[in-house]
Order: C-alpha cells, then sequence, then structure tokens
C-alpha cells in the first residue's frame, strides 16, 4: 500500500509546512513526491483543483489519502461526501486526522461522514431559519432592506464620468462609490 497527503491552503501568505508536520507527528512518514500542496481556495470543488486532479491521477486500488482535516478535500459537506466516494470507488483509503485516524471508507468512517453531513444540514436549516426572522421582524419595524439607492445627482455623475472616458476604477476615485455600485450604474 503506498500512502499519499493531500494539504491545502486558501491564501497565498499560507503555507502547507505544519500541515505536513501533523502528517509526521501522527506517524506518517509520507515521501515528498507523495505529498501534493497546493494554495487554492476552498470554495473550488477538489475535483476542479490542479494539484488535486494530478493526485487523482497518481492514486490507484489499494492506496491511502491522508489529509490533516476533513475540509481540505472539500468546499462544504456535500463536496467532501462526493470526493470521498470517488475515492472509495478508487479503491483508495482516505484517513482523516482530525477524526482519529478514521478511515472514512469504511463502515464507521461513512457513519461519521453522515452525522457530520446531518449536523452540517442542521446547522445550514437553522441559519436559514435566524435569517428569515430576522427579515421578518426588520419589515415588521418599518425597516427598508437591501442597498440604499443611489440619488439621480450620483448616477448623474456616474453616467457624466463614463462619458468623459473614465474607466470603472477611476470613477471609483472620484465618486467615492464601491466598484460593484459602479458596475450596476454604468450602463444605464
Amino acid at each position: 500500500m503506498r500512502t499519499f497527503a493531500y494539504c491545502r491552503v486558501s491564501t497565498t501568505e499560507q503555507n502547507t509546512d505544519n500541515q505536513v508536520l501533523q502528517l509526521k507527528t501522527a506517524g506518517y512518514d509520507i515521501p515528498a513526491h507523495r505529498i501534493v500542496a497546493e494554495q487554492v481556495s476552498a470554495s473550488i470543488p477538489a475535483t476542479e483543483r490542479d494539484g488535486f486532479k494530478s493526485l487523482l491521477n497518481k492514486l490507484e486500488s489499494g492506496d491511502a489519502l491522508i489529509v490533516t482535516k476533513l475540509d481540505r478535500l472539500g468546499r462544504n459537506v456535500v463536496d467532501v461526501i462526493t470526493t470521498i466516494t470517488h475515492l472509495q470507488n478508487l479503491g483508495v483509503k482516505v484517513i482523516s486526522l482530525d477524526l482519529g485516524n478514521t478511515d472514512l471508507t469504511t463502515a464507521a468512517g461513512q457513519l461519521q461522514l453522515n452525522v457530520l453531513a446531518a449536523v452540517a444540514q442542521f446547522e445550514r436549516t437553522r441559519l436559514i431559519e435566524r435569517t428569515n426572522d430576522g427579515l421578518t421582524r426588520a419589515k415588521a419595524e418599518g425597516k427598508v432592506l437591501g442597498r440604499k439607492p443611489l440619488s439621480k445627482a450620483q448616477i448623474a455623475s456616474i453616467q457624466a464620468l463614463k462619458a468623459e472616458g473614465k474607466s470603472q476604477s477611476q470613477v471609483v476615485t472620484k465618486t467615492g462609490l464601491s466598484l460593484s455600485t459602479i458596475k450596476r450604474n454604468w450602463n444605464l
């Protein structure tokens, strides 16, 4: 059995050194050529990340993939479960250090994943309920929700600067409005 590791950080200001150290501390002596490290946002699904895709090309049935935390494998619970299921179908064991070195492709590992998925879904549902309760309360109190509309003078200013040939960035500087506001009002 060959052992691989996948280490990921979200920003270029971070590095994967701590994850590699955690793997060594946990007793895994993984050769450097079997450690895939990348700096990529968690918002990108695992199977769309260049480093992870190259890792998938190296893995064979009987191999093991170690991660320090489950969230390294996906952007949300659905992505994590999809990724683990894909790896399981390839015959690859998936071990996450933060879950006590449990092989997530076994029955016990699948149970842990299903419990985590249920908790995550519960949290998502509760968040939606709290948000809707807050919106209802704000509306009942007469609060105006959403973006504050621009005044006619602000819109005219944007259009005048555009007519002068100013770029959107230059209009941001001149007006003090955000770029997204300028973009929304650019082609009126």
